[in-house]
């Protein structure tokens, strides 16, 4: 379990960097588009915001910034009807599940966890397309990995 802790906070850290996540309520009622120092957050957790980032042309919220279909689609699938951290966590696995990487995170085989989940998260190291997002470096990503309790293999 503490693997996919780990890969979680490093997926938070990615997408949201640790600014955001000390000036908002961990990460979790992130807006796409925020700053550091400009964080733009919302305060209903009892769903999506669907709020649209019309420059980024995306409705990304959250620690693991979920787009609002990419939300419709894990509700079905989950059940999970609001938008608080736990649920946020369990989507995020839920997307990891998806793509076929939770067996890999769990056995601590990051780099090919993080080959399969490019298309999701674009702030991967080595991902591409999507909206415009700085890809952090695979040593910086391993080290939140790390120092967050995971392992590797």
């Amino acid at each position: 379990m503490s693997n996919r802790t780990a890969f979680l906070a490093a997926i938070g850290q990615s997408e949201v960097g640790a600014a955001l996540i000390a000036e908002t309520d961990r990460g979790y009622n992130v807006l796409v588009g925020s700053t550091p120092g400009h964080p733009l957050t919302f305060s209903d957790y009892s769903k999506h915001p669907d709020i649209l980032d019309t420059a980024l042309d995306s409705t990304a919220a959250g620690l693991y910034q979920i787009n609002h279909p990419t939300y419709l689609m894990l509700s079905a699938q989950t059940g999970l009807a609001d938008f608080g951290p736990a649920t946020q966590d369990a989507m995020a696995l839920q997307l990891i599940d998806n793509r076929g990487a939770l067996a890999l995170v769990d056995a601590g085989q990051i780099d090919r966890a993080m080959a399969l989940l490019m298309p999701v998260w674009r702030s991967l190291p080595g991902a591409t397309g999507g909206v415009a997002q700085n890809n952090n470096s695979r040593a910086q990503w391993l080290a939140w990995y790390q120092a967050a309790g995971g392992t590797l293999t």
